[in-house]
C-alpha cells in the first residue's frame, strides 16, 4: 500500500530519481528503497533494482554484510496500489520464477503469475541471499514492507517505527509471503491479522519479531556499527550458519504454510474480481490507510 497514514495525491509530477539507490561503507553495502514521496511503496521497477542491487552485493567479494533500509520518514508502506508509478500491467522477465509473462494474461492467471515473480518469488530469492542482511526500519512498515522486512537476517528498528498487515480489509488472509505464525506466536498472528492494528516497535521486541529498538537518530549508526561487526565473521561460516537456520524454519513448515496461504490469497483475489470492481476489492491508498489502526 502506498501510504499508511496521509496518502499522496495521485496527480504527483513524474518520478525523476532512481527507485533504489546503493553505497558502500567499508564491508557494508548499503540498499535504499528511494521512492519517499510514496513511503517507498514497492512497484515492479522497484523489485527489479532491489534484486539488481542485492545480487552486486553479493558478487562483491569485498562486502560482507548487506543493509536494507528506506528513504525518507518511513521505510515501506507496502506494494504500490495506487501512484503515477504503479506499473501492475507492465510485462517483466522472469528471475524468481519459470512462469511465463503475465501481462497479456486475464483474470487470475495475470495476477497469480505476476506475483507469485514479483511478490512471493522475489522474496525467497532474497531470503537465500548468502551474506547477512539487516533490515534498517523507521515509521511504517506495512503489508508488503513487512516481506521485506522479514526476509532479511535481522531487523532493527527505530523507537517510533510500527508494523502493520491490514490487507484483511481486502479480504485477503495477508501478505503472499505469510511468515506470520512464524515471526510471531499463532494467537498474536490472528490478533495482527484480524484487527489490523499497528504494532509498536517495542512491542515486536517483546515477542521476538525484531532484534534491537534504538533511538531515531542514531539508526544508522547502530546499524552500520551491527553490520561491520557481522561483516568481520568468517563469510563461509555466516553462509552456512543463515543455510542451516534457513533450513530449520523451512522444516518447520514455513514454506509449506507459505504456499499453502498463497492459494488461499489468490482464492481471494479471484473472490474479490467476482464480486466487485476489482481484485483488491476496490480499495486504494486513501481508504487502505483509513483501515490501519
Amino acid at each position: 500500500m502506498s501510504d499508511p497514514s496521509t496518502p499522496e495525491s495521485p496527480g504527483a509530477a513524474e518520478e525523476t530519481e532512481p527507485s533504489v539507490l546503493t553505497e558502500t561503507r567499508g564491508p557494508v553495502a548499503i540498499v535504499t528503497m528511494n521512492r519517499p514521496r510514496y513511503r517507498n511503496a514497492q512497484n515492479a521497477e522497484m523489485t527489479w533494482a532491489l534484486d539488481r542491487a542485492f545480487q552486486a552485493a553479493i558478487d562483491d567479494d569485498a562486502i560482507g554484510c548487506i543493509v536494507l533500509r528506506g528513504a525518507g520518514p518511513h521505510f515501506s508502506a507496502g506494494h504500490d496500489i495506487g501512484t503515477p508509478g504503479r506499473d501492475i500491467h507492465k510485462p517483466f522477465g522472469r528471475i524468481a520464477t519459470n512462469w511465463y509473462p503475465h501481462a497479456d494474461k486475464p483474470g487470475a492467471e495475470g495476477v497469480f503469475v505476476r506475483e507469485q515473480e514479483l511478490y512471493l518469488g522475489m522474496c525467497r530469492r532474497w531470503r537465500e541471499i548468502p551474506k547477512p542482511v539487516i533490515a534498517q526500519v523507521q515509521g511504517a512498515c506495512v503489508a508488503g514492507g513487512l516481506m521485506l522486512a522479514w526476509v532479511c537476517d535481522l531487523i532493527v528498528a527505530s523507537d517510533d517505527a510500527f508494523f502493520a498487515d491490514p490487507v484483511l480489509a481486502m479480504g485477503i488472509p495477508g501478505v503472499e509471503y505469510f511468515a506470520h505464525p512464524f515471526v510471531m506466536a499463532p494467537r498474536l498472528a490472528k490478533e495482527f491479522l484480524y484487527l489490523g492494528e499497528r504494532m509498536s516497535a517495542e512491542r515486536a521486541l517483546a515477542i521476538g519479531m525484531i532484534n534491537r529498538v534504538v533511538p531515531r537518530d542514531s539508526l544508522g549508526d547502530e546499524v552500520l556499527a551491527m553490520a561491520e561487526r557481522v561483516a568481520a565473521r568468517p563469510r563461509f561460516g555466516l553462509a552456512l550458519a543463515k543455510k542451516a537456520i534457513n533450513q530449520a524454519e523451512d522444516r518447520m513448515g514455513l514454506r509449506d504454510s507459505i504456499d499453502a496461504t498463497y492459494g488461499l490469497h489468490h482464492l481471494a483475489h479471484a473472490h474479490n474480481s467476482l464480486t466487485s470492481e476489482d481484485h483488491l476489492q476496490g480499495q486504494d491508498p486513501k481508504s487502505m490507510a483509513k483501515a490501519l489502526k
